[in-house]
């Protein structure tokens, strides 16, 4: 038995993880580029567009699989929810007009709360309770709202705008597709694949995805602040 089934892990889970935090950064950094510097690329069509949903849904899918091998899913959604909080409190003091109040962190953090409840389901109420979901989730975009006190459903006003925003629908329709995916494809609790994908650099920047979501933008704007043109460090070297 691998040393990831040892330590109670799948190795892939932790892959793929990564690999939505690596598509997740990418992403921000064109958005900050364009918002920031003007960057000619644009992030709300397109392949970037696509690569940002894909972060997102990946991110959402894999947190549902891993409530199965999680011993603690209340610990764990309540971690997230304190990531979450910071970074309202940060978007907030950055801008009130579009500060995350419920962004793809309190997404996960109550889904994973919630997970208790939607384990109970079989699979075929799974399956067509997630595709409810997401239609309903669909159609109350069309309902008018004159505020935004129910955003966490998906219920907002016309202006509402956020920097981040996952609402409960359509989204949580895709959890609970990643918990189906879960009882078909780790019935057992075992790897589906024969390589080690567990000791390598995008696996273990999965099994940190909390505190590296945390600190990347701080970082990609400190970077990007130090090489743009006009920046402290341009000047020091070429000044």
């Amino acid at each position: 038995m691998s040393q990831a089934m040892n330590m109670g892990r799948v190795g892939e889970i932790d892959f793929f993880r990564g690999i939505a935090l690596i598509l997740m950064i990418f992403f921000h950094i064109i958005w900050d580029l364009n918002e920031f510097y003007n960057f000619p690329i644009e992030y709300s069509t397109g392949i970037v567009f696509i690569i940002g949903k894909a972060a997102a849904y990946l991110f959402i899918i894999i947190t549902a699989i891993s409530c199965s091998f999680s011993k603690n899913n209340r610990k764990r959604g309540m971690k997230i929810l304190a990531v979450a909080m910071v970074i309202t409190l940060a978007t907030y003091i950055y801008d009130p007009q579009v500060f995350i109040a419920f962004g793809i962190l309190h997404f996960l953090g109550v889904s994973v709360l919630l997970y208790p409840v939607y384990r109970k389901l079989n699979n075929s109420l799974l399956l067509l309770t997630g595709t409810i979901m997401i239609l309903v989730g669909q159609a109350i975009l069309t309902i008018p709202m004159s505020h935004d006190y129910l955003l966490f459903i998906g219920l907002t006003s016309p202006s509402y705008y956020a920097l981040d925003y996952y609402p409960l629908l359509p989204y949580s329709g895709l959890f609970l597709y990643g918990i189906f995916l879960a009882r078909i494809l780790y019935p057992e609790k075992r790897s589906l694949f024969r390589i080690n994908l567990e000791n390598n650099p995008v696996s273990m920047i999965g099994k940190k995805t909390l505190i590296i979501y945390l600190l990347h933008q701080p970082v990609i704007l400190a970077v990007l602040y130090i090489l743009q043109p006009g920046g402290r460090f341009f000047w020091l070297v070429f000044g």
